[in-house]
């Protein structure tokens, strides 16, 4: 229950205010998704063959395309309908850029692509046990969002966080079959696809940089850890912190612009002019917890300045 602070320090329930229509959650979503979910509107009710897609989105730094469904009920199937829009997607690749190039000034090419981060996004107030459950694989492409509005012109949209997910679902399908095509070319990546590139020492180095960051978290706001093809981002709304887990040191990169690290023993390079992965300027290389406390005092100007 959400609560408002009177004068007298009474608590005052805010009540909900529900959504009547999808076409609501639809355009609250669409006029905000850079703020809501970090990505890009493409189109709204993109028709090809016989879908019609709810808002066609780009997400910027995977490089891929992203298909947002919008629920006002719970009579859906997310896996059903979410494998038939990755295969709309996949097999007709083409369509998606072209939509892309049409509303943006900026043209893509199929190679500036990354077709194996696709993703579905469902958007809806709630979601049945069933739908929560039928998510609970550590690599399915298939993300629920639930949104509230309340009486005070307040709204939440939070991610349903898959529950110690896993198993993979390719255990549950059979070896042919468009599911199976499907799953084999998207690639969904987790924390131990990361940290089976490191040897013992560098994983150990990194739980301890990993406490470290979440720690930062409790003062500033709860961290989530989104593994990406080439990096983990530690998210406080924006990127704080990217790191890069090799086989014998942990490259991350500091999500500040150029001059606003303070950065008194100079660990961290300014790559602002040359190609990086990550966000921000700064890249910090390091293989042992020597001067991890400084390092985690860098991370925590990110925090502050990013943080939303």
């Amino acid at each position: 229950m959400l609560f408002k602070i009177s004068s007298n320090n009474k608590l005052n329930q805010i009540k909900e205010h529900p959504f009547k229509l999808e076409k609501e959650i639809q355009t609250l979503s669409e006029l905000n998704l850079k703020t809501i979910f970090g990505l890009e509107f493409v189109r709204s009710e993109f028709q090809l063959n016989n879908f019609r897609i709810d808002s066609l989105a780009f997400d910027d730094e995977n490089k891929s395309f992203v298909i947002i469904e919008y629920k006002r009920d719970k009579n859906f199937s997310v896996i059903d309908q979410g494998y038939a829009y990755l295969s709309l997607m996949l097999n007709n690749k083409a369509d998606f850029i072209l939509e892309y190039n049409e509303t943006n000034k900026t043209p893509l090419k199929k190679s500036d692509v990354d077709w194996t981060q696709s993703k579905i996004l469902f958007v809806a107030p709630s979601f049945t046990t069933y739908q929560r459950e039928a998510i609970n694989f550590k690599d399915l492409p298939i993300e629920l969002w639930e949104i509230t509005r309340f009486e005070n012109e307040s709204v939440s949209f939070e991610k349903v966080i898959k529950s110690q997910a896993k198993e993979s679902v390719k255990t549950i399908t059979k070896s042919e079959g468009s599911v199976s095509v499907l799953i084999d070319e998207i690639k969904v990546y987790t924390e131990e696809d990361h940290l089976e590139k490191a040897n013992i020492e560098i994983r150990e180095l990194y739980e301890r940089v990993k406490l470290g960051i979440l720690n930062i978290g409790d003062e500033y706001g709860d961290f989530e850890i989104k593994p990406k093809k080439l990096y983990l981002a530690f998210v406080l709304g924006t990127n704080v912190v990217d790191i890069h887990l090799q086989k014998k040191q942990i490259k991350m990169w500091i999500n500040l612009r150029t001059g606003d690290l303070r950065d008194e023993k100079n660990l961290a390079k300014n790559v602002s002019d040359v190609g990086h992965w990550g966000n921000g300027s700064y890249e910090l290389t390091f293989s042992n917890d020597e001067n991890l406390e400084y390092i985690l005092s860098l991370i925590k100007q990110s925090a502050i300045k990013n943080r939303k």
